[in-house]
């Protein structure tokens, strides 16, 4: 098991960038693949982003790609993802997960409780 805690949230206009973080507590880190995943209200959690352990492979959400970048440090058990060029249709309640490398809600087996991000028109 490994605790996850989101940090980064916040509210900035379309266009902005913000910077999301997640740190892991445990040992462990590094034997899991990290996923981000959003939900806006009325809405089902959607895939956002993943990166494999080693940090060595990612993937995008379509509505994302080009515009977000995921990353990790595993001697910091943190993983990032920086987002650019933000719409209003980003802004939902982020949360980070911890499992195998999938755009699956399935595939991960731990959460974090989420960030909110909004972006303003």
């Amino acid at each position: 098991q490994v605790q996850l805690v989101e940090s980064g949230g916040g509210l900035v206009q379309a266009g902005g960038s913000l910077s999301l973080s997640c740190t892991a507590s445990g040992r462990t880190f590094s034997s899991y693949a990290m996923g981000w995943f959003r939900q806006s209200p009325g809405k089902e959690r959607e895939f956002v982003a993943a990166i494999s352990r080693s940090g060595g492979s990612t993937q995008y959400a379509d509505s994302v790609k080009g515009r977000f970048t995921v990353s990790r440090d595993n001697a910091k058990n943190t993983v990032y993802l920086q987002m650019n060029s933000l719409k209003p249709e980003d802004s939902a309640v982020y949360y980070c997960a911890a499992g195998i490398y999938s755009n699956k809600l399935s595939g991960m087996s731990n959460w974090g409780k989420g960030t909110l991000v909004t972006v303003s028109s």
